[in-house]
């Protein structure tokens, strides 16, 4: 049947791993799978006193380069897709600052602007520019 589009979810395994992920579910033959990409897990990060202080965030596996994995839905205790804007911010700067992310995609910090990239205005034209076509439709 093919791949579904994907989602930003939370993924519960049957031995209490907890990822998140960029999930799209595949058909094949006769069961399901989760195609997930750049797997990450997150721990709460506490102060002494117990109260939550920020979230630590580490890819889901360690020891490999690959950033897209497959899974069995027999391994998987529940899925939730997630609308949470924070978390699906934290998860796209982790995966935009991984050593493994190509270039094209990481945002190089010491790269200069140039017509290149795109258009190049101030805050005020861009502004202008974006009424005009607002009052236009």
């Amino acid at each position: 049947m093919g791949i579904e589009d994907d989602f930003y979810g939370t993924i519960k395994f049957k031995n209490g791993e907890e990822i998140f992920a960029k999930v799209a579910a595949s058909e094949e033959e006769d069961r399901t799978m989760l195609v997930v990409t750049n797997p990450i897990m997150v721990f709460e990060v506490k102060a002494r006193d117990g109260t939550v202080n920020g979230y630590k965030v580490e890819p889901w596996l360690k020891t490999t380069t690959e950033d897209m994995f497959i899974l069995n839905m027999n391994d998987v205790l529940t899925i939730s897709e997630s609308s949470d804007i924070q978390m699906i911010t934290m998860y796209q700067s982790f995966v935009r600052q991984s050593p493994h992310t190509p270039p094209d995609i990481r945002r190089n910090k010491h790269s200069k602007l140039n017509r290149d990239m795109g258009y190049i205005s101030s805050v005020s034209d861009a502004k202008d520019i974006l009424e005009k076509i607002y009052k236009k439709s």
